[in-house]
Formats: C-alpha cells, structure tokens, sequence
C-alpha cells in the first residue's frame, strides 16, 4: 500500500505541474496576448488562424521581445474584460483597438500608442452622409454600451440611435437599407468596407469626431513597456506600421490621419 501511494502522490504532482505549464499568461517560455476575434481589418480568427492590423503588430512585439512564432498564443479579449484578464495573468499584454484613457491608466499600464484612431460613419454610397452633422432625423446604429455609443448619445441628442449587440449586426442593417449608418472607430469601419461582401456598396464618410490612441495594455508590474514604445517608433520609422496598415486597411482607401500619425509613443509606462 505504501508503493502505491507513493506513486498516486508522484502521478499528482506530475498532473498539477502540467497543468501549471499551461495557464495563460503565467509561462515563461511563450507569450499570451489578448485581440480582438470578430473585428475585419482589425483582429479575426478564422479557426485556427487570427489576423488583422492588430494581430500583427502584436506578432512584431512579441518576436522584437524575443518569442519565436510558436511561442505566441491569443486569446479572446472581450472590451468588459481587458482590465481584468491583465490584472489576472490571463494574458501578458493585449493589443486590441484598446484606447488608452485616464480612467484605464489607474489599473492599466500602456505602451504607445501605437496608432491614433478617430469615431467615423460607415455609410451606403449614395446616402449623402458625409459627417455627423448630416445625421438628424437618420438612423444611426452603434454597439450598446460602447464609447461610440455614449458619444453620440451626449454630442448629437436629435439623432436616432440604435444599439445592438455587435457591429456586425449594424452592418448588415446599414447594407441593406434598414439603418442609415454605423458609427464606431474609422479603422473598425474600414475593415467592415473593405469585405468583399461589402465592395460598392459601403464606405467611410471620413470625418472623425474623436480621438482614439491606441495602446497596447500590460499588467502594472510588467517591466517592458519602455522597450515595447522603443519596438513601436521603430515600427513606424522603418515602414513596418505602414505595411501592416496598407495590408489590412489599404483595401478600403483608408489612410491614416497624418496630423496625429505617427503618435509619439511614451503611455504611463511605470
């Protein structure tokens, strides 16, 4: 009896160190970073296979960091969670559309940005709509409890908001002629535009109405937010960030916005 204890003991512990190489987030020997899954031009996956602007560039990062290809890994990083899934350990950084504001810098340390965004429409061709200012009466479509969302809802009183769950639903109801427009990120709405599905048929107005810098979120104690703004500038001035962004978004004619690209990168790096 006291053999076989002794080797259910050795068999558990075996188990638990196992299990312990694979949380996310805590092996040294890979890195798990958060993205988007369901953003076109963005971030997507497609079973095994994630791409996008943003899935890139965390690829670069994270190899400039020193990880070979196969020690990357993504996750799912819904927008409710990000704080939570860093302060967790259940990813190392996240690089996901994820503007950096005051109120995420209290919990949250971020290297960039790496791009600055700005809220645009999506629109039909023929709609007419070229910016915000040609929405009243029109209805107007956005994701429920997004910052999109509680923009327009404090900036444009008279127009008439719909929320839904996705931005996919939206713009499925702006191609069709259900909804006037879509408002989020100008470089969410380009990957939209830039689908196939969508060619000829919808396009960005091109008049933001916001600023969105894009960081790339760590963990408060992580030690590497300074050499990861010094792999974004070096991004950006040897045409790295021009590549990605032409390869994603270029379909679209989407061009960044040069007064506020290329950010200079200095976040709230500890």
């Amino acid at each position: 009896m006291k053999h076989t204890t002794f080797r259910m003991a050795v068999a558990l512990a075996a188990g638990a160190l196992v299990l312990t190489a694979c949380g996310g987030g805590d092996d040294e020997d890979g890195i798990t970073i958060g993205v988007k899954i369901d953003q076109p031009g963005m971030g997507v996956q497609d079973g095994d296979t994630f791409s996008g602007m943003d899935t890139d560039i965390a690829r670069h990062v994270a190899e400039k960091l020193g990880y070979s290809e196969d020690q990357i890994s993504f996750k799912e990083s819904v927008s409710a969670q990000r704080e939570t899934m860093l302060d967790t350990g259940q990813v190392d950084m996240i690089v996901a559309t994820y503007s950096i504001t005051d109120s995420r810098k209290e919990t949250v340390q971020f290297a960039g940005p790496y791009f600055v965004a700005g809220q645009d429409l999506l629109v039909g061709v023929d709609s007419g709509i070229t910016g915000p200012a040609d929405l009243e009466g029109k209805l107007l479509c956005s994701v429920a409890g997004s910052t999109s969302a509680e923009n327009v809802k404090e900036d444009y009183p008279d127009v008439q908001l719909q929320e839904y769950a996705s931005y996919s639903e939206c713009v499925e109801q702006v191609a069709n002629g259900t909804l006037d427009a879509l408002t989020t990120d100008d470089t969410i709405l380009a990957g939209f535009a830039a689908q196939e599905a969508y060619a000829g048929k919808l396009v960005v107005a091109g008049e933001t109405f916001s600023t969105e810098n894009y960081g790339i979120g760590l963990n408060k104690e992580d030690d590497r937010c300074e050499e990861i703004n010094e792999i974004i500038t070096e991004m950006w001035d040897d045409g790295t960030m021009d590549e990605i962004i032409q390869k994603y978004l270029g379909p679209a004619n989407y061009t960044p916005n040069a007064d506020t690209n290329p950010p200079e990168a200095g976040g709230n790096c500890a």
